[in-house]
């Protein structure tokens, strides 16, 4: 009935928990019949109609044997000890059941709060490892703010809306199924006239349901978009503030919002519909069946008496409320579905780049880099590089140049592996990178790029980032390569100095030299550049300008630069041009051949 299967598969790591918690269930539902069958020899002795029996018989789980034996009881009671107390015991067996029914009820929740809180643990480590191991193509397609939301806002939707209410399904299913059971043994008659109308009920409710998780499906969406919209004014603000865009920005949040509003709206109204109609429906059900049976009495055509046909209502009251309950859970579900289906979509999203069961584990570079034919297209027609051909050997640096959509950040990319391309292939020493392990792959690369990537955390983890076991003394090595030790050592706790989210806290040459200190930690043997100097002012990009001289050394250098006055003693340079490898040669044989990099030069010169 549910397409649960990817829940299903968490559940299976609590099976004996989920039995535990369900045999709980089953013996708090006995133990809720069993009250009320207190009710019956109540009523016996209040309207003075109490059966006499002398002897009983052997217990079976028939209805006469088990009236038998309870009218046997009590009839022991009252000729011992009188009416009075036959009351008194009668009270106190429905207290003390009662008390084991709630007990019991308790237990199954408190066991299975683990479970429900587990599986949720499971599935946000899931999505946060299917999170990393995604390619980066499949962010430039999609906002931050929605996959934060879906990894989130949709994973908490699972608790509330689908394994809160199936574990109530499940619950209250099991309780109205004791309860009918009961009232079978009591009137059969009657009870078919019960089961007739129960399932029109439920009928009219699961029609309306079905229109719920299509709008929920819509409120999801709309709740990322504004998670992005959120995103995206924290990390604008500056340009935000500076164009004086405040009323303009709050204006797209407040339409957004608006809508989300709206329907959310009508899911609160869908939702909270569950109820009244379940009542309005249960209320029906019950005049029915008083009257159907009310009419049984009178014309004598059933046994019921007085005392069995409260009974019977008293049982029959409590299957209205699990109803009502199940009622809801299934508006919940069918809300909860649409946060499945979102968090199924980066489940299923493809891992485009994979490694090959064959692939090579390697850990030294030994010759060179070479590009083969290769040719690259961000899933579209339009080519971004085209029959790139090129060869790196160990030890030499290489500057990539030329103007912006040229095609630089996209070549270096394909290094580490973060796109594959779409033609031709990568070699280094002579082995495809796709037949090399992914990691062992990444880890012959350093990457310092323009956009310095730091976290909210201590200048020593940062600097350590990726590699464990690491030694104050090498972290400090590394920093004075980068030439951050001594702005470090000037600051408050020096190397266990929080740097704020992105590294607010340090100017833009501060938070460079920490992510040179990282590449020089890492010790790659293939060093990328990617613009690493570009935002700098003078002073700033003197000293990153210095580290990166110190770093280069007994390196391969790949280094896209922005300012060719950094690339002058470059061994080649690399000038690309709408994809194509338009001229190549070190710094003084491009300026002769008197081309697009003597252009770009001359520009830059004449600033």
């Amino acid at each position: 009935m549910f397409k649960l299967d990817f829940v299903n598969k968490y559940l299976a790591n609590y099976t004996i928990p989920i039995i535990i918690s369900i045999i709980f269930s089953l013996l708090a539902v006995v133990f809720s019949v069993l009250t009320f069958s207190t009710v019956y020899p109540f009523l016996q002795l209040i309207f003075d109609n109490t059966k006499i029996v002398d002897k009983a018989v052997p217990f079976t789980l028939s209805k006469d044997a088990l009236e038998n034996n309870l009218h046997f009881l009590f009839s022991e009671i009252i000729r011992l000890q009188g009416k009075s107390k036959a009351l008194l015991y009668i009270s106190l067996s429905a207290m003390l059941l009662y008390f084991f029914k709630n007990l019991l009820s308790y237990l199954s929740f408190y066991i299975l709060a683990p479970v429900r809180n587990g599986i949720l643990y499971n599935i946000r480590n899931d999505i946060y490892h299917k999170l990393l191991i995604l390619p980066i193509s499949f962010y430039r397609f999609h906002k931050k703010g929605d996959i934060i939301s879906r990894a989130t806002n949709d994973a908490q939707e699972l608790d509330e809306s689908i394994l809160k209410p199936f574990q109530a399904i499940f619950i209250q299913a099991v309780t109205i199924i004791f309860y009918l059971t009961a009232l079978f043994l009591i009137n059969y008659k009657l009870t078919v006239f019960v089961m007739i109308l129960l399932p029109i009920g439920a009928f009219i409710i699961s029609r309306i349901s079905k229109i719920l998780k299509k709008t929920a499906n819509k409120l999801q969406s709309k709740q990322g978009a504004l998670l992005s919209i959120i995103e995206e004014t924290i990390s604008g603000l500056r340009i935000i503030k500076a164009y004086n865009a405040i009323d303009f920005s709050n204006e797209k949040f407040k339409k957004n919002n608006e809508i989300f509003t709206k329907i959310k709206n009508i899911i609160y109204r869908r939702t909270d519909l569950a109820s009244p109609m379940s009542e309005v429906l249960g209320t029906i059900i019950f005049i029915s069946t008083f009257l159907y049976g009310g009419s049984l009495i009178i014309s004598n055509e059933s046994t019921l008496d007085g005392a069995s046909f409260f009974l019977y209502l008293a049982l029959f009251i409590n299957i209205i409320n699990p109803s009502k309950t199940l009622t809801t859970a299934f508006y919940q579900i069918q809300k909860g579905k649409a946060s499945i289906e979102r968090i199924k979509y980066i489940f299923e999203a493809k891992e485009v780049i994979e490694e090959s069961p064959e692939a090579i584990h390697i850990k030294s570079f030994n010759e060179g880099i070479s590009f083969r034919n290769l040719s690259f297209s961000y899933e579209t027609s339009k080519y971004v590089l085209k029959n790139i051909n090129l060869d790196i050997a160990k030890g030499k640096s290489i500057a990539i140049v030329g103007p912006s959509g040229a095609g630089k950040s996209t070549l270096v990319d394909l290094i580490p592996r973060f796109y594959d391309a779409t033609e031709g292939n990568i070699l280094i020493d002579n082995i495809p990178i796709n037949q090399i392990g992914i990691d062992s792959l990444r880890a012959l690369t350093g990457i310092v790029s323009q956009e310095t990537i730091l976290f909210n955390d201590t200048i020593f983890n940062n600097i350590a980032f990726g590699n464990e076991n690491v030694s104050m003394e090498s972290v400090i090595d590394a920093a004075k390569i980068a030439n951050a030790h001594d702005f470090i050592i000037q600051m408050e706790n020096g190397y266990n100095s929080i740097i704020g989210d992105s590294g607010s806290l340090l100017s833009g040459g501060q938070r460079q030299r920490l992510n040179i200190a990282r590449a020089v930690l890492k010790n790659p043997p293939i060093l990328i550049l990617d613009e690493a100097t570009s935002a700098l002012d003078t002073e700033s990009e003197r000293l990153v300008q210095d580290a990166i001289d110190k770093v280069m050394k007994g390196r391969t250098t790949i280094a896209i630069a922005h300012r060719l006055s950094t690339i002058y003693n470059m061994d080649e340079i690399i000038v690309l041009n709408n994809g194509i490898i338009e001229e190549r040669g070190n710094h003084q044989t491009l300026i002769s051949k008197d081309g697009l990099y003597k252009k770009l030069h001359d520009l830059q010169s004449f600033r």
